[in-house]
């Protein structure tokens, strides 16, 4: 039996942060959750910490470090999505707050000293929000970027346009400058873009099949899946709505789930029109150096039968 992978989840719970967070808990033999890490993005940092300790609480986990970490973007002023996630950024369930404390360690120092300790090419960065902590962590230390085994992230699109501007997905669109930092570093990337989300949607009959587990978890999940379609719902006219961040562990526990490409992705950080577009090399006729792998379908029922499955074990 192979060894967990070790990986560190950044994070801005969002209803589907949470959803993550969870199919990562329910798979302790496939990762080792090394810490979870907050940014500002869906919400605000306060709000985004706050989050993720609730999340942990309601699966049991109250062993695990929550780090804080940038509370603004590097560059640009901070945009947030209460439009979509509601004013706490987990609207749709009532949970009482946290009672875990927050670790005293900066994210962005976890990061580097996680990185640095464990073994060169043994720890997955698993980002779910904007790139913020990990640009920061590049820009302070950029001996950390050989050191990583992959960097995996929810972000972008390519035929789906954007989802907070006609050209441009709120987590790059947040950050577009840790984006391309990332994406320059030479760490092997692996995008997850609205091109895959957009196939995962939240149907009544995947939510109902999720009810029937009756666990605390999965009736939260519900309520929270619930207040979070309703925004998607209304702009795309859909049955249910894209779920963006599982995604990300998904591809970690089932990779042959997803399919895509190496190829060249860059990030736009003048146009006024189009900040924070990926600008995706898909039929390579930049000449530019290849530099992620940029997935554009899923096996949508398999992802969902994932998620169901290790649900039922929280």
């Amino acid at each position: 039996m192979t060894e967990p992978r070790k990986i560190i989840i950044d994070t801005d719970p969002g209803q589907d942060d949470a959803a993550a967070l969870m199919l990562a808990f329910a798979s302790p033999d496939e990762l080792e959750l090394l810490g979870i890490t907050t940014v500002a993005g869906n919400v605000p940092l306060t709000m985004t910490s706050r989050n993720a300790r609730i999340v942990c609480e309601l699966c049991g986990e109250t062993d695990r470090r929550v780090f804080e970490g940038a509370d603004r973007p590097m560059v640009r002023p901070l945009v947030t999505a209460e439009h979509v996630h509601g004013k706490t950024g987990l609207d749709g369930a009532v949970l009482p707050e946290p009672t875990m404390v927050v670790q005293s360690r900066h994210a962005v120092d976890f990061i580097i000293e996680t990185i640095r300790n464990e073994p060169v090419g043994t720890v997955t960065l698993c980002t779910l929000g904007p790139l913020t902590n990990i640009g920061l962590a590049l820009q302070k230390a950029p001996d950390i970027a050989p050191r990583v085994k992959e960097l995996v992230m929810m972000g972008g699109g390519f035929s789906e346009g954007g989802n907070i501007t006609p050209a441009a997905e709120f987590n790059i669109y947040v950050d577009p400058h840790a984006a391309a930092a990332v994406l320059g570093s030479g760490m092997p990337v692996t995008i997850m873009p609205l091109d895959v989300t957009h196939q995962l949607m939240t149907t009544k009959a995947r939510v109902a099949r999720m009810a029937a587990l009756g666990t605390k978890p999965a009736k939260v999940m519900v309520e929270w899946l619930e207040f979070f379609e309703r925004f998607d719902e209304e702009k795309y006219g859909s049955d249910g709505g894209p779920l963006h961040d599982p995604t990300v562990v998904a591809y970690l526990l089932k990779p042959e789930l997803f399919s895509g490409r190496h190829c060249n992705v860059e990030i736009e950080l003048q146009s006024e029109l189009t900040v924070g577009m990926t600008v995706v090399d898909w039929w390579r006729v930049s000449g530019r150096t290849p530099n992620a792998t940029f997935m554009r379908s899923v096996d949508a029922d398999g992802f969902f039968d994932l998620l169901i499955e290790r649900f039922a074990r929280l």
